[in-house]
């Protein structure tokens, strides 16, 4: 079965890519995957993500200070990220957000960040690429006003909640503001039952796949390195929730992508909206 693949979230400027990214690039070619955003971590990462992107024609870029690195979001570092974000290979802000799992202590520097690049966002017109682990209660409530107050051309496309793992009316709220919900290897899990009956109920048009690469590798490389190839998995796996087929779905989640992501209409951010 040929698919027509995008991989929304892949770290491919980790250096655990360093070595063999050309072979990892042809699998995910040859797989079918079209387009694959990379998102920055911190500056190195994100310089890195936009130096590939630009490099290639089917790869794409955002740029961000993740919430584990939220103490390196200092005025010098923002400025920095919002000089990369006029490449025109950059298409979000991100990988931003919360994350009260692995940094509790850090929530006030983390929120500090978080909103300097949502402001940063909303004022270059670009989406956003989210991270929450057991933050969704204080995020959700951010992202509503943030959404609220964006200029027409993000209404509707503001972002995506990236590895998306919350309940129904979590999902219910985010899509409700305009965000996307992020599929990824963990919807393949056995015990992720919770996680399918969720995504299950949210609609087509508000679900993108990705693989989140090097991480979250799906049940059949579980263990393994995760790479943009694989996101035929998660595909699969949303096909079978949907009970459509599976190239019907990968259409319309190609077609989710390009809303969001502006990469089927040029190359120039001015023709984002």
């Amino acid at each position: 079965m040929s698919l027509r693949l995008v991989d929304t979230h892949c770290h491919l400027s980790l250096p655990g890519f360093d070595d063999d990214l050309a072979a990892v690039l042809e699998r995910a070619r040859h797989a079918g995957v079209e387009r694959i955003l990379i998102p920055g971590i911190d500056l190195v990462t994100s310089r890195k993500a936009v130096e590939l992107a630009e490099a290639h024609d089917d790869l794409f870029a955002a740029v961000g200070i993740h919430p584990h690195h939220a103490d390196q979001a200092d005025p010098a570092a923002l400025q920095e990220i919002e000089a990369l974000a006029h490449s025109p290979k950059v298409r979000a802000i991100g990988e931003i957000g919360l994350d009260f799992f692995r940094s509790p202590d850090s929530a006030d520097r983390q929120l500090a960040a978080l909103q300097a690049q949502l402001d940063l966002a909303a004022r270059l017109q670009l989406p956003v690429v989210l991270h929450s682990r057991q933050a969704l209660d204080t995020l959700l409530p951010l992202l509503d006003a943030w959404a609220n107050l964006l200029p027409s051309p993000l209404q509707g496309r503001c972002g995506v909640l990236h590895a998306f793992a919350g309940d129904l009316p979590a999902a219910a709220r985010a899509t409700g503001s305009g965000f996307f919900l992020g599929a990824a290897g963990p919807v393949t899990y056995p015990s992720a039952d919770a996680l399918r009956a969720t995504l299950a109920q949210v609609e087509l048009d508000r679900l993108l796949i990705e693989t989140d690469s090097p991480y979250l590798a799906p049940q059949a490389h579980r263990g393994q390195r995760n790479e943009p190839a694989y996101v035929r998995w998660v595909a699969t796996a949303l096909g079978q929730l949907t009970e459509q087929p599976t190239e019907s779905v990968t259409e319309a989640l190609r077609a989710n992508a390009a809303r969001l992501f502006a990469w089927d209409h040029g190359n120039d951010n001015a023709g984002l909206c």
